[in-house]
């Protein structure tokens, strides 16, 4: 979240990916940051131990949210 917030400060559209576990973290990170309301996608838990069919499950599950996020920001 803290990377996410600091590239939109400079100018660079960015999405936030984490997964439910990390959802508090990352809105105490977006309140923290100054953006409270500040977009991301939100993926079911875990990533690191899926295979590489199950990643392009996830990023084809992001991908809509993702793109929202950024083209709101252009």
């Amino acid at each position: 979240m803290h990377d996410g917030i600091t590239f939109e400060r400079k100018g660079v559209p960015t999405a936030v990916i984490c997964t439910e576990p990390f959802v508090s973290s990352a809105d105490a990170m977006a309140k923290l940051g100054g953006i409270p309301d500040y977009p991301y996608v939100v993926l079911p838990h875990p990533l690191g131990s899926l295979d590489e069919t199950g990643i392009r499950a996830r990023a084809t599950q992001a991908a809509p949210d993702v793109l929202r996020i950024l083209l709101a920001r252009s």
